[in-house]
Formats: C-alpha cells, sequence, structure tokens
C-alpha cells in the first residue's frame, strides 16, 4: 500500500475499530505491531498510543508522544537510549517538512481520550518540535510534540466554485510577537544575535524572537527576556532543530562564532543549559 498523508477519506474522528488488522484494513495505520507508520526518507503517516511507553504525556488537544526503541520485548522496560533513526526519524522529517500525522488511541494507553476498548482515531496532528531528553527509566528517549490540527472546510475562493478542489495548507512553525519578543527585536535593532543580518521588507525591519527553552508542554520555558533570542528565520529555524546550541559563554556550537549580546541582555545560562540538553546530541549534516 503507499503512504498517504492526511485523513482517510470515510473515516471521520471518532471513528473506532476493534483491533489492529480493521485500522489496517481501514487505512488509517497499515503496521499491525509498529506503534509508527513511516519512512525516515517519507515521513511518518500515521502513530498509534498503546500505553507502551511510561514517558508518554496526552492532554487531547497536545501530545508529547515517546519514539520507539530501547525497550526489553520481554518486560517492557525501557533498558538503552532510543536513537534517532526508523520511525523517531520519520517523525522528525514531519517536523521539519510540516507533514500531518494521524492519530489513533489504543484502550491500553492510560488517557482520559482513551477508547474503553479497541481503538479510536483521534484525528489529524502535526509535529510541532522534537528533542531528546532523559526518560524515567534514566536512559534518553526521543520526544515529539504534537498538536492537533482542527478540521475546516475551506470557503470557495474567487472565481472558484464550491466544488472546487481546496488543499489545506499547514503552517509549520508559529511565530510568536509578545511584547517581550518585540522589547528584545528592538534592542538588537532586528539584527540576528548569530549572522548580524537585519532584513529589510516594505512593511520595515523583520526579526524574529526564538525562544531558548520552548513554551508549552512539557517544557514550560517562560515568555520572558531571559529566554528570548534575536534571530533571523534562518537561524531561528536551524535554533529550534538543534543545528547548534549555545555555551554558557555565548560560543557557538554547531556553528563559528560567538553568539552576540547586548550589555542590557541578561540571557539566563539555565535556558542555554535546557537546550543544550535536548538538542546538542543531534546529527549535524
Amino acid at each position: 500500500m503507499s503512504r498517504h498523508f492526511g485523513a482517510i477519506p470515510g473515516i471521520p474522528e471518532g471513528a473506532t475499530f476493534p483491533d489492529r488488522r480493521e485500522l489496517r484494513s481501514a487505512k488509517v495505520h497499515l503496521p499491525t505491531q509498529a506503534g509508527i507508520s513511516g519512512s525516515a526518507k517519507e515521513g511518518a503517516d500515521s502513530i498509534v498510543l498503546s500505553g507502551s511507553y511510561e514517558d508518554d504525556l496526552d492532554e487531547g488537544d497536545v501530545i508529547v508522544y515517546t519514539g520507539e526503541g530501547g525497550r526489553d520485548p520481554l518486560t517492557g522496560r525501557q533498558v538503552k537510549p532510543q536513537e534517532l533513526v526508523r520511525g523517531n526519524l520519520a517523525l522528525a522529517v514531519n517536523h521539519r517538512d510540516g507533514l500531518p500525522v494521524r492519530v489513533t488511541r489504543g484502550s491500553r494507553h492510560a488517557s482520559a481520550y482513551s477508547p474503553a476498548a479497541g481503538y479510536e482515531y483521534a484525528g489529524l496532528y502535526r509535529v510541532e518540535d522534537h528533542w531528546r531528553e532523559v526518560g524515567k527509566s534514566g536512559h534518553s528517549i526521543w520526544r515529539f510534540r504534537l498538536t492537533r490540527l482542527e478540521n475546516a472546510t475551506l470557503p470557495a475562493g474567487p472565481g472558484e466554485t464550491v466544488g472546487a478542489e481546496r488543499r489545506e495548507a499547514i503552517i509549520q512553525r508559529i511565530v510568536r510577537d509578545t511584547a517581550a519578543a518585540r522589547a528584545i527585536k528592538s534592542l538588537y535593532d532586528f539584527r540576528c544575535q548569530v549572522c548580524g543580518t537585519r532584513l529589510e521588507t516594505s512593511a520595515g525591519a523583520y526579526a524574529e524572537a526564538a525562544h531558548i527553552r520552548p513554551l508549552g508542554a512539557p517544557h514550560y520555558g517562560p515568555d520572558v527576556a531571559e529566554n528570548l533570542l534575536c534571530l533571523c528565520p534562518n537561524h531561528h529555524v536551524l535554533f529550534d532543530f538543534g543545528s547548534f546550541t549555545v555555551q554558557d559563554d555565548f560560543q557557538l556550537v554547531g556553528l563559528p562564532g560567538t553568539l552576540q549580546v547586548h550589555p542590557q541582555h541578561r540571557i539566563d545560562p539555565a535556558h542555554l543549559g535546557y537546550h543544550r540538553a535536548c538538542y546538542a546530541a543531534l546529527p549535524r549534516q
């Protein structure tokens, strides 16, 4: 069967299935055992939350999913570190390319959103972030923050009929512009702290405020100046994906040079350390 990204026609959110064979027949999730359906080149088209990993966090619209690998097949315990390969790398590709992933919950998944029996299709989610951390077992694991995509029927645009095909566009990253973010960008005169670039647009100078410790579960980074950097879009993406990190003395790791820091900008080294712990081991090509 060819890999399909997105919803399966005729399968609404909330559809239930008695077992994994029915999930496969409906093309919601093709593997009958693996929790991640995908490839390292194409990305992941679907996952199943089956209760196998103790570090999973399910808040309904937000899921922090634990990657695969490193478990003892007999005891189910995490006995060695996970690697960014196979299904884990597939989900990382979703993060990079903004691909949606179908999510299904099983009854053995410990969550208030899980069905009493069998499996329930939860809908489309996007991979908003991925990082490495030490799990409850003491071994490093890969985590993936998934956020639910709302279904929407797009109205016909100018010159289109109601029946014209419309394709949903998925935005990979949300660029937040808070008072703290605006203050940091103004402090640096909209110049990137890594490369010094100041982008000029028809609407004025442009830069992005990057959170060192990400916002939201499970990072819970604060939206304050001590947790922000002023970056150009290119270095913002590279920083968010762990292509480079920053030492406490502001030396860059993964890129040559030093982070430029304004005398009035106090960066909390605890947030820099958190970013390094999550991303310092990511492979760089």
